[in-house]
């Protein structure tokens, strides 16, 4: 029984670190033409942007189809079992926190974490601050940012983040301030979303 839960535990732990990776390395790469980057850089445009579930859905079955037979190679079937479903669980995981991070308000330190460590990523500087779920790979690399108020752009605002005047919540307001000026136009989200195909400056770094 205990063979099968470490490789579960690993298989989550190595999740973390593709997750920084393809990040950092991926997403942000330098030729800005890697797998995923350009849904990446809409979605650094427009936050509450995200790529089809399809896509992800694909992606899942892609790295399951590698992990099973590469780690069954390795160290048998049932720990390869075992590696796979912790890593494609952390992932699935991944995915969900991700869009709460950016739907709905923190709840707990470590949820107030995920959101000043990701939209500092967001805001403050693109190339750093890659783990969305864990801090630990940041720290290892280097590339952490340090927890500071982070300036928001009042036009890409998250709606969890204001009060009914839309002020940052006062309950928020150690962790965030608006900056520049608010646009409800909506031709100005067309143009981020079609700025964002052609500049590749976000994936720099």
């Amino acid at each position: 029984m205990l063979v099968p839960v470490l490789c579960l535990a690993a298989g989550a732990a190595t999740w973390t670190l593709a997750e920084y990776l393809l990040h950092r390395f991926v997403f942000h790469g330098r030729s800005g033409r890697g797998p995923g980057a350009l849904e990446h850089r809409l979605h650094h445009a427009r936050p509450d942007y995200f790529a089809p579930w399809w896509q992800k859905a694909l992606a899942a079955l892609a790295v399951t189809a590698l992990l099973l037979p590469g780690v069954g190679l390795a160290a048998g079937a049932r720990a390869s079992l075992s590696f796979t479903l912790g890593f494609i669980a952390a992932y699935l995981a991944y995915e969900v926190l991700h869009r709460r991070v950016h739907t709905h308000a923190p709840r707990g330190p470590y949820g107030r974490w995920r959101r000043r460590n990701h939209f500092a990523h967001h805001f403050v500087d693109p190339r750093l601050a890659h783990g969305v779920t864990s801090p630990v790979w940041d720290l290892v690399f280097g590339t952490r940012l340090p927890l500071e108020p982070v300036p928001v752009p009042s036009r890409l605002a998250m709606r969890w983040l204001l009060d009914a005047d839309g002020r940052v919540r006062a309950d928020l307001a150690r962790d965030y301030v608006l900056v520049g000026r608010s646009h409800d136009d909506e031709a100005v989200g067309r143009a981020d979303s079609a700025a964002a195909r052609q500049d590749r400056s976000l994936s720099a770094g």
